[in-house]
């Protein structure tokens, strides 16, 4: 239950601590320490003096680090999967997915990085040039700082600490104050593992202090942060030189031609859109239909959405479980009664038990209404009638926002011109934009941030180019 900080290798807590409250239950399930910026420079301290122990590293060892992680992963899987659950309300069925889908993240960074490759140069392709021996390479940037939220806390840990550490580097993590005892057992085992570099991972907990104190420090190479648009344009202010890379969320659309498959697109919406009760970053939000269609889908949307079980996480079958605090549902609340009070109407949902909040499909709604131009992060999405594919891609593109769209249409002239069109980081074809494989590129455009993740991907960000010339 105790969530303890790490030191590089040395285990700390404190005197004081805080609970953490199952948001279903009630009940306290976890407690941890929260740090000073004392704390966190101490962290960086050590991260520093080891970046040069994992900068000299083997590969060999630090692949063999990695995959002993992922193993002890998969023998933990259920009292992970559980830890998760009981910290941020996660249905079980999902957590289980989750700490699957990290250990294939663990794996694919070892992966990558024996992909990882330099290049070599002619230099004396112009007249200015000679003949040398001329290459770049890559090398670790040093030490990497890491923020992660509450809505994957073992996932999108372990999207950023696994390549970084693979790469040669050391690291410091912030995880989200929602779920410090899932991450402190992944950071336990990467810790304790009979091939691990010394201090080369450190865990801190807190907020604004210690998130302040990683942000501005000249110690980190690159800061990787996900969450929210406002902590995001604090971060680029204070961050100093230093690459940082940011997943800031987004507001997904998707748009439902006249040609698609009207049963397939209805019920992968009704998932796209509440899984995880709609708090994942490339949760579906918009739903622009094609006239002709619009009556027939907004029917077979609200049956499937019906389909789907909100009650207690612990159940195998709960589809959705709770939003992750008061503030949350308030939010979802009001941001309906406030679609309402404009014109907009529920076809679905749109009650709540404790923080479960009913899965909503709105329709007659405007582009104005807060509900559809922010991000909501609840199990909120709203259906817009549109003429067609022109008046759709207009208006899913009339976002601060750009992280992944998707289409449902069987005109492949017309997937060929989204895949154009579509000002996002990620398209989809014939699926939900919640679609997302591990191994692919992802990140946004515009406010969804800057940089990418994905094993493969954040490896550019977590290492340098070196040049060399041999004359």
């Amino acid at each position: 239950m105790l969530a303890n900080i790490f030191f590089g290798s040395q285990k700390e807590s404190r005197d004081e601590l805080y609970e953490i409250i199952n948001p279903y239950t009630n009940e306290v399930v976890s407690k941890y320490p929260k740090c000073t910026a004392e704390d966190t420079v101490r962290a960086l301290e050590i991260a520093k003096k080891a970046s040069k122990d994992t900068k000299a590293s083997l590969l060999s060892q630090r692949i063999a680090w990695l995959e002993d992680v992922a193993k002890k992963l998969e023998e933990q899987k259920e009292d992970i999967a559980r830890t998760i659950t009981d910290e941020v309300g996660k249905p079980i069925t999902f957590a289980r997915i989750e700490v699957d889908r990290a250990i294939e993240t663990v794996r694919l960074s070892c992966h990558a990085m024996v992909n990882l490759e330099g290049h070599t140069m002619n230099t004396d392709a112009m007249p200015s040039g000679k003949k040398t021996l001329a290459y770049y390479t890559r090398v670790p940037v040093g030490v990497v700082a890491c923020i992660t939220p509450f809505n994957f806390p073992l996932n999108l840990v372990a999207h950023k600490i696994a390549p970084a550490l693979v790469a040669g580097n050391a690291v410091v993590l912030k995880p989200t104050p929602e779920a410090p005892l899932t991450a402190y057992k992944f950071v336990k085992l990467f810790v304790e593992s009979e091939y691990a570099i010394k201090d080369a991972i450190s865990l801190v907990y807190g907020d604004v202090e210690v998130g302040s104190t990683l942000v501005s420090s000249d110690i980190p190479r690159v800061l990787s942060f996900t969450g929210s648009v406002p902590v995001g344009n604090i971060i680029t202010k204070n961050a100093g030189i230093k690459k940082v890379s940011l997943e800031l969320g987004g507001n997904a659309g998707t748009y439902i031609d006249k040609t698609a498959d009207i049963a397939l697109a209805s019920k992968r919406c009704a998932y796209g859109a509440f899984v995880n009760s709609g708090q994942v970053c490339i949760s579906l939000q918009r739903i622009y239909v094609a006239s002709e269609v619009y009556g027939k889908f907004a029917e077979a949307l609200k049956e499937e959405t019906l389909k789907l079980k909100v009650g207690s996480p612990y159940e195998e079958d709960t589809f959705a479980g709770p939003l992750i605090n008061e503030e949350s549902l308030q939010r979802a609340v009001s941001w309906v009664q406030s679609a309402v009070e404009e014109g907009a109407k529920v076809l679905c949902g749109n009650s709540y038990e404790g923080l479960n909040f009913t899965p909503t499909v709105m329709v007659d709604v405007t582009d104005e209404m807060k509900i559809i131009c922010e991000e909501v992060f609840a199990p909120i999405v709203s259906l817009v009638k549109v003429s067609g594919y022109d008046e759709a891609i207009e208006k899913m593109n009339n976002s601060p926002y750009g992280l992944q769209f998707s289409i449902f249409t069987n005109d492949l002239a017309q997937s060929r011109n989204f895949i154009d069109d579509a000002d996002c980081g990620g398209v989809v074809i014939n699926d939900i934009p919640t679609l997302r494989f591990d191994i692919q590129p992802y990140g946004g455009t515009k406010l969804s941030g800057i940089g990418k993740e994905g094993p493969k991907f954040a490896l550019e960000e977590f290492t340098e180019i070196k040049s060399v010339v041999i004359c």
